[in-house]
């Protein structure tokens, strides 16, 4: 993956504490990766907090974990280790690996406002989010990815349109997801700095 588009990344991190890149990689990366979200039957309702406690009133969108079984979502795995390399060798950031799931917002689905890590909390330290959706419509889709800053002041709307990568640091950032009109795919990864969770 491109160290330029890392030391963008590492740039805008060290600045400004996120960026929103559009066409960030090879368009056929998010193409592919879409492609299999949509035909996997084993998304999940997700949970919230580290008991993974379902709350339908602050979020009701599925999850379905990545791993290394496929090529496609081996390449997106392979460019999150490529930044936390690139990171921990330009910032000393320390972080010791990379999680991520596929996030499937239905038409109505949402996700209220949070923080993704609490501050000096030791867990993620990076989020990262990359969107899947082809032809996404502005007026009509809905799902818009909303962040502020740490005094609750609005920072950024982003739509979600394939190929769309944002990054920023977790503990910064109180962030959520407006109601979807229709179906929404994403990816939301973090890279941590404590020991990996097994999931199952």
């Amino acid at each position: 993956m491109s160290q330029e588009l890392y030391s963008t990344i590492t740039d805008s991190l060290v600045q400004d504490g996120y960026i929103v890149i559009p066409h960030a990689m090879n368009s056929t990366l998010s193409q592919s990766l879409l492609n299999l979200a949509k035909k996997s039957k084993n998304f999940r309702r997700a949970g919230i907090s580290a008991r993974k406690k379902i709350n339908s009133d602050k979020r009701r969108d599925k999850i379905l974990w990545l791993d290394e079984d496929s090529s496609t979502q081996s390449e997106f795995i392979s460019f999150a280790n490529g930044l936390k390399d690139y990171l921990n060798r330009e910032l000393f950031m320390c972080i010791t690996y990379f999680e991520s799931h596929y996030a499937l917002y239905e038409k109505g689905d949402f996700y209220e406002k949070h923080y993704d890590a609490f501050k000096n909390s030791a867990n993620r330290v990076v989020t990262i989010v990359y969107y899947l959706n082809e032809e996404w419509d502005e007026k009509e889709g809905g799902g818009e990815l909303i962040v502020c800053d740490d005094n609750d002041n609005f920072i950024t709307k982003v739509f979600p349109h394939a190929n769309t990568l944002v990054v920023f640091l977790s503990e910064k950032f109180p962030h959520e997801v407006l109601k979807a009109k229709r179906k929404r795919y994403s990816i939301a990864g973090w890279l941590r700095v404590d020991m990996p969770n097994v999931y199952v």
